[in-house]
């Protein structure tokens, strides 16, 4: 007898393993075989349920897995999909649910197309039936006459057939063309295919590609783009890259290179190796990074063969990519961190840009990080891995000097030889103290005046979105506050309205304060808006300037709309003088040779917040942003405005000085015993009831703190559970606790069975974040 474990698409902990079910001798109902990957339809309790298969066995009679009683054993319905992955797809899966404590489910839901799975669903009066994909392939099959189609005569009841037939007189239809006109026509065409009277040829339609495109056969025409020569740091990575891949041990070769130091031509000629060798690879891109610029080098390279998956993709669009990829036609996957589990056969390296950035860590369950699956794939598969940034996370830096798998080749000069940019670090303190009020201080309003005037490009960087951060009230100090979330409402201009930027709750801006009636509110902190506004004034203003000159702002407001995000670098690029204004999806993948100017408006919107990356979060956007300056021939310079002028990570990053971070920053670490130093679990507690909150985060914190007492080790350390710093987000309250361990402790194997052995409460929500990213 074949047997199936099966994993229930039924999103909890409470179904920490899968369940057996036979497989029918005869397949089921379905035409659909039952194998690794699919879908399949299986009875669960009273009712039915979709669930995974993710292992298949015969077994002999009698020869029956431990504690199974065949008597009970219940058989598969039917398979309601092809195969989605394989076994690796379902060992990774596994290994997902284990390593960072989420449902089995929720780890094999990343393994399928966006919008392509079936669903039981739950109907009004309380019965459960099974609901087709929200999406699939384009039908863009094409009925034409077969061989026997002149001589063939229809039967008199054969209407439908008789129809087609007819139809089909005046030239080739659409099967959707047939079906709108005559209904349910796939029973008539099955018949008249068997007899040879038609034939019906699939010509797959791409959704988001012209009709006249193909995706994954490279016409014949096709000419990849001019290799550049290599610089000899280039080559020495290329070098180090190619022999992690043959050492085929899924090795990591973190790439440390400047801006600007051609660390993409790099990835380009490493994938094309890689290629040549009969293998794949996978291309890790931040989100705001995936311009169509960056997809534009590989396909400009690799033509066709390319796929790209990321998030401003309709969900159509997004599975036709998906099933590009599972026809074995793409050769290189380009995307956001959800393109490692895109079913890419015989991988070969896995390239991850900007690997420092928060992005890359997911923050639902599975709350995994890209980084650290990418290398577990890459061991699996014999693979290579390559991290790459200008600013390398502390994490990164650490394995490079621990673990003898890692390596680390730096790119320290731009490709094409020039300087980096001279960085000014301005005290916005001595501007104030001076009498200055303006968000720009006398240097900035001067070099953006010279720079534009002479037909160049500025980029000024904000990290805060909206006109103002707040409105506070000169008379009794009231800020309005949103109701759901514990912060204040943003105050956006345009429009005159106050927002929550975590629930979006919204309300137009009051006359006068609330409280006490005062029409003296003041609009305190500024956004990427009130800079727009304020900008123009200055430009305006400036006779070498003038109005003529747009403000391309770029932040979660103007992007929102598909195709805003090209549309708005179009609009840039075609200027001849123009500003840049954005938050920090414009802080890297930019790549303009006539920007000449950078401007950080405020380098300490980052750098107080309350959590142990604030410093090498600050460090790393201020260089990186540095970067769009100088590319090409023409010379870059930045200015840094700063209330904290002294603070480590902005004199570092002015002095492009990384040994003088770290001299700051890891004995902090240390002391403090975060990453790189120890591994850590955030176990986050929610609920709609305050109370409630509080009271299940301090027993759960007891429980943990006796199950590390048993299993874990003496340094271990359960720290006190208490509110988080966003105590309060969309209406429910947030508490949380943090565990720390060495770093060869194992924290999923201690947690693990006290979390799978908890029963859930009605009214709190517990997650444990392995690894954070944040503690906020």
């Amino acid at each position: 007898m074949k047997l199936a474990s099966v994993i229930l698409d039924i999103p909890t902990q409470a179904l920490d393993a899968p369940y057996t079910y036979a497989v029918p001798a005869d397949g089921g109902d379905g035409d659909q075989p039952v194998e690794v990957g699919c879908a399949v339809l299986v009875p669960f309790g009273g009712r039915r349920a979709v669930g995974f298969v993710v292992a298949l066995e015969e077994r002999a009679e009698g020869n029956w897995p431990e504690g199974l009683d065949p008597a009970k054993l219940k058989g598969i319905v039917r398979a309601v999909s092809r195969p989605y992955f394989d076994e690796e797809g379902a060992a990774c899966a596994q290994w997902l649910s284990e390593r960072y404590l989420a449902p089995l489910s929720s780890c094999v839901r990343l393994f399928t197309p966006p919008g392509g799975v079936p669903r039981m669903v739950r109907s009004r009066e309380g019965f459960w039936r099974l609901e087709e994909p929200a999406v699939g392939e384009v039908d863009d099959r094409w009925v034409m006459p077969g061989p026997a189609f002149a001589e063939f005569t229809p039967r008199k009841n054969a209407v439908k057939q008789a129809s087609i037939v007819e139809a089909l007189r005046a030239g080739e239809l659409r099967v959707a063309e047939l079906a709108a006109e005559f209904g349910a026509v796939s029973g008539p065409l099955k018949t008249l295919e068997k007899q040879g009277v038609v034939r019906v040829e699939r010509r797959r339609r791409m959704r988001g590609m012209q009709q006249d495109e193909s995706q994954g056969e490279q016409p014949a025409s096709f000419t990849p783009s001019a290799k550049p020569p290599l610089t000899a740091g280039q080559a020495a990575a290329l070098a180090a890259i190619d022999a992690a891949r043959e050492r085929a041990a899924g090795e990591v070769v973190l790439v440390d290179g400047v801006t600007g130091s051609g660390k993409t031509e790099v990835y380009l000629q490493a994938i094309e190796a890689t290629l040549a060798a009969g293998r794949t690879a996978c291309v890790l891109v931040p989100e705001i990074s995936l311009t169509p610029q960056t997809v534009g080098r590989f396909r400009g390279r690799f033509g066709d063969t390319v796929a790209v998956m990321h998030s401003r993709m309709s969900q159509g669009e997004r599975f036709d990519q998906w099933d590009f990829i599972r026809s074995g036609q793409a050769r290189v996957v380009v995307g956001a961190r959800s393109a490692l589990f895109t079913p890419l056969a015989n991988l070969g390296l896995i390239v991850i840009d900007e690997e420092h950035e928060g992005s890359y860590k997911q923050d639902s369950a599975p709350r995994y990080h890209a980084r650290d699956v990418a290398v577990w794939m890459a061991r699996r598969a014999g693979a290579a891995v390559v991290l790459g940034s200008a600013t390398p996370s502390i994490e990164s830096l650490h394995a490079c000097a621990k673990d003898p798998t890692w390596h680390q080749v730096a790119l320290p000069e731009r490709a094409n030889g020039k300087p980096l940019p001279e960085v000014r670090v301005i005290d916005m303190a001595k501007e104030f103290s001076s009498g200055s009020r303006s968000m720009f201080s006398g240097a900035l309003s001067r070099a953006l005046a010279e720079e534009l005037s002479a037909g160049r490009k500025a980029v000024l960087l904000l990290n805060q979105r909206g006109f103002a951060k707040f409105l506070l009230c000169r008379e009794c100090g009231f800020v309005p506050e949103c109701p759901s979330c514990s912060t204040s409402l943003t105050f956006h201009e345009r429009g005159n309205f106050l927002i929550c930027h975590h629930c979006g709750y919204r309300i137009s801006a009051p006359a006068v304060c609330p409280e006490c009636g005062s029409p003296y509110l003041k609009k305190f902190g500024a956004g990427t808006q009130r800079v727009e506004a304020d900008l123009r004034v200055l430009l305006d203003e400036t006779p070498s300037v003038g109005p003529q000159v747009p403000i391309v702002r770029m932040d979660a407001d103007t992007t929102s709309g598909k195709g805003a995000h090209q549309r708005l670098l179009e609009e840039f690029a075609a200027a001849d003088a123009a500003v840049l204004l954005g938050t920090q999806m414009i802080a890297k993948g930019l790549d303009f040779e006539d920007v000449t100017l950078v401007g950080v408006i405020n380098a300490d919107t980052m750098l107080k917040l309350p959590d142990y990356r604030a410093a090498e979060r600050t460090f790393a956007l201020v260089e990186q942003v540095a970067g769009r300056a100088g590319r090409a021939e023409l010379p870059g310079r930045v200015l840094v405005q700063t209330y904290e002028a002294d603070a480590a990570p902005i004199r570092a990053a002015a002095a492009y000085d990384r040994a003088l971070f770290l001299r700051d920053e890891l004995p902090k670490r240390k002391l403090l015993r975060y990453p790189p130093y120890v591994r850590m679990a955030n176990v986050l507690v929610w609920g709609a009831s305050e109370e409630a909150v509080r009271h299940s985060a301090e027993a759960l914190r007891e429980g943990v703190a006796a199950q590390v007492r048993d299993f874990g080790g003496q340094e271990w350390d359960v720290l006190p559970a208490s509110p988080c710093v966003l105590a309060k987000l969309r209406g429910t309250y947030r508490w949380h606790f943090v565990v720390k361990c060495p770093l060869n402790g194992n924290l999923s194997s201690v947690l693990l069975p006290f979390f799978r052995a908890r029963k859930p409460e009605r009214d709190v929500n517990v997650a444990v974040d392995v690894d954070p990213d944040d503690l906020l």
